[in-house]
This record gives C-alpha cells, structure tokens and sequence, in this order.
C-alpha cells in the first residue's frame, strides 16, 4: 500500500486526513508523526501559512523518507487585524493548548471593543516528495478557506483549536457543533485536502 506521512502529533487531523481518502476511495496508508517519535520538531519560521507548510513538508520528507503532506492553519480575526493567523497554535505561549488560545483570542477581542466579528479559518497545505522519488523536487500547494464571525461562549464538542467559537457563514451552529463528516464539507482544511486529492491520486 502506498504510504504518506501527515506532519502532525494531533491525532483529530489524521484521522480527518483517513476519512477524505477514503471518501474519495484512495487506498493510501496515513502515517502521523507519533510512528516517527524520533522526528524533531521543524520551527515555524515562515512569515505565510504556505511557507510554514513548506518547511513542515520538506522537513518530515526528508526525515521519514516518505512522500509528506503538512499544512498549516489558523484562524484570522478581522477585528483583531487578521491574527492570530501563523500563531493561532501558540497564541497564548503554549504551543497545543488550544484552551488557553481559545480563551485568548475572546479576550483579545473583546479587549477591542470592537462589534466586527468577522473571522476565517485558512489552511495551506503542501505535498513534498523526497529524494530518490521519481517526484522528487515536485511541490505542490493548496489553500482553503471559511468565512464566519467568532461567538462569546464556546460551543460544543466536536473538532480541536478554535472549533468553539468559530461560527461559519449562514450557520446557527460552531464548528465544534458539527459532526465530523458536516464539517470536512466546508471546513478550510477540508477544502485544502480536496484540492490536493488529485495531486495525490496522480503521483503517489
């Protein structure tokens, strides 16, 4: 079976990754980085979300040998000038406690004083092969995207990071209040991996 390596810990996107490909009937293995506990951790350095998935991709390829597939994420409130953007992970000083970004991120906005609720979630994502692949030096990308406004109080318990008070356009619910299979619809990274699905049935 072909194999391709997730750069991520978080389980929830693995097996948001699994449930896409195999909606679209691709009998690829997903590897996340917990089977490669060796795997040091790739700094963030890039100034764009796509840069950010570059170096992610570029990084576990050449580590695991494998074809890798990185994205990076985050979510851009308008009232707070589009961050957190490149830092939603960390935006509380933690990088992964998505409790305390949350938490965070509703301070920050209401610290504004601002009624412009405006938000997005975006996603980059990036396809990298490593060396001796007949596709090696081959990068591809994809961004997606989802308009929504932020809510006062977290809702539900679905999803991971900003999912509880992210409300999308035309939506009574979050997207922590949306089954799995509702939200990969509309979802940023959602629509990134739909882009890149061809990409991967064509090349691995």
């Amino acid at each position: 079976m072909k194999k391709v390596v997730l750069a991520t810990r978080n389980l929830g996107k693995v097996e948001e990754l699994e449930r896409m490909l195999n909606a679209a009937d691709i009998d690829v293995q997903v590897l996340g980085l917990a089977e490669f506990p060796d795997m040091p951790d790739v700094e963030e350095t890039g100034d764009t979300f796509t840069e950010n998935a570059l170096l992610k991709a570029r990084a576990v390829s050449t580590f695991t040998k494998l074809p890798a597939l990185a994205d990076d994420s985050g979510l851009c409130v308008d009232a707070l000038g589009g961050k957190p953007g490149i830092y939603s992970a960390r935006w509380a000083g933690v990088h992964g406690d998505d409790k305390a970004n949350l938490e965070k991120v509703l301070e920050d906005f209401v610290a504004t004083g601002s009624t412009n609720r405006g938000a997005q979630f975006v996603c980059s994502v990036a396809l990298v092969f490593p060396v001796g692949d007949k596709n090696y030096g081959l990068e591809i990308t994809h961004i997606g995207e989802i308009v929504g406004e932020i809510v006062d109080t977290p809702r539900g318990t679905h999803g991971f990071g900003y999912d509880p008070i992210f409300q999308p356009l035309g939506e009574s619910r979050t997207t922590a209040q949306m089954p799995a299979h509702e939200k990969d619809e509309i979802s940023h990274r959602g629509k990134a991996l739909r882009a890149i699905t061809p990409d991967l049935i064509a090349l691995l």
